[in-house]
């Protein structure tokens, strides 16, 4: 995939697996930034439902997604999850990276990450090392395109081949959900574009 100038690209630079989508927001850059930090599973349609199945051998084990998750910000059940906070350029931009086997279905799919240099360094076998970033670009005055960015790289075949037989079946559900957690951030920022 080709580098742009994002926070990302020092992150992943080199990825076989990704997902862009975006939305356009009437709220100054800061209010929307916050947003994006607070929206919670109760506000995107869909992804407590959908958090819940995917993490049920996880609960069934008395571990995984709880229903005080759904009330707090997104963004710290994934740093509660596993991911780590990679890099950040308040109100422009927040990156957020995680490595693991999330092909599996059981519990505790991320390694245990210090930061970004441990992110960076990662390389295990049979792992992929995913950021998700959020980006907001001021169109003008009030109004800002928020968009966020999947993505994801192999550290060998054997993962590659695995997480793409995943990625597949689970790209409809990512994308409606990137989808409506963008709608929720709108909701929570201000009027959509």
């Amino acid at each position: 995939m080709s580098a742009s100038r994002h926070l990302a690209d020092g992150c992943l630079p080199v990825f076989e697996f990704s997902e862009r989508h975006a939305i356009e927001v009437r709220a100054e850059p800061a209010r929307v930034f916050r947003a994006v930090a607070e929206v919670t599973p109760a506000e995107v349609r869909l992804l407590g439902l959908l958090m819940g199945i995917r993490s049920l051998p996880a609960r069934v084990l008395g571990r995984g997604l709880r229903r005080s998750d759904l009330h707090r910000p997104i963004l710290g059940v994934a740093l509660g999850a596993g991911f780590v906070r990679l890099a950040e350029d308040e109100p422009r931009e927040l990156v957020l990276g995680a490595a693991g086997r999330f092909w599996t279905l059981v519990p505790g799919q991320c390694v245990p990450l210090d930061g970004p240099e441990s992110f960076r360094a990662f390389g295990a076998p049979d792992h992929v090392k995913t950021t998700m970033d959020f980006r907001i670009d001021e169109l003008r005055p009030g109004v800002c395109r928020v968009t966020t960015e999947t993505r994801v790289a192999a550290t060998d075949a054997s993962a590659r081949r695995k997480f793409g037989l995943y990625w597949r079946a689970i790209r409809p559900g990512s994308a409606l959900i990137r989808r409506m957690w963008l709608r929720a951030i709108a909701e929570r920022a201000g009027e959509r574009g």
